[in-house]
């Protein structure tokens, strides 16, 4: 069997993710963006069970599944979602001395992951989850 090209591509991939998240909040250094994109991956992160985290770590690419996972307390409790500006602020709190993430850091992230993952299986995944987690990825919530 020869190695998955997703495997033999991942830190091109991953570089690419950083150069992409650095232009689009205009970063300056992919060192700033990793910090960002970190941040914003763990926030999304707690507000998930360890099987939603599981399954949404599938849909990204190597690079940054490996981030979104790294560290993982899988015994944290999982927190609800909360006001835009109150998940800012845990994007923020990271490293907080050394980030140097913008007001708008997190739509600049799901911008960026949005365009590297399978939108249908996001949207899907998505959906299972919580409206909030639509509103998270920025997805137009379903009218009722």
């Amino acid at each position: 069997m020869t190695v998955p090209e997703e495997y033999r591509q991942a830190s091109r991939d991953f570089e690419a993710i950083l150069v992409e998240v650095r232009d689009q909040a205009m970063l300056g250094t992919t060192h700033r963006a990793y910090t960002t994109l970190e941040a914003v991956l763990l926030v999304f992160r707690r507000r998930l069970t360890v099987a939603q985290g599981l399954a949404f770590a599938d849909l990204l690419s190597v690079g940054a599944r490996a981030l979104f996972v790294s560290h993982w307390d899988c015994h944290e409790i999982v927190l609800p979602f909360k006001s835009p500006q109150e998940m800012m602020a845990e994007v923020m709190a990271l490293r907080h001395n050394h980030n140097l993430s913008t007001p708008g850091a997190i739509e600049d992230v799901v911008s960026v992951l949005r365009r590297h993952m399978d939108e249908a299986g996001l949207k899907a995944f998505l959906e299972s989850v919580s409206p909030e987690a639509l509103r998270f990825w920025r997805f137009d919530l379903p009218a009722e």
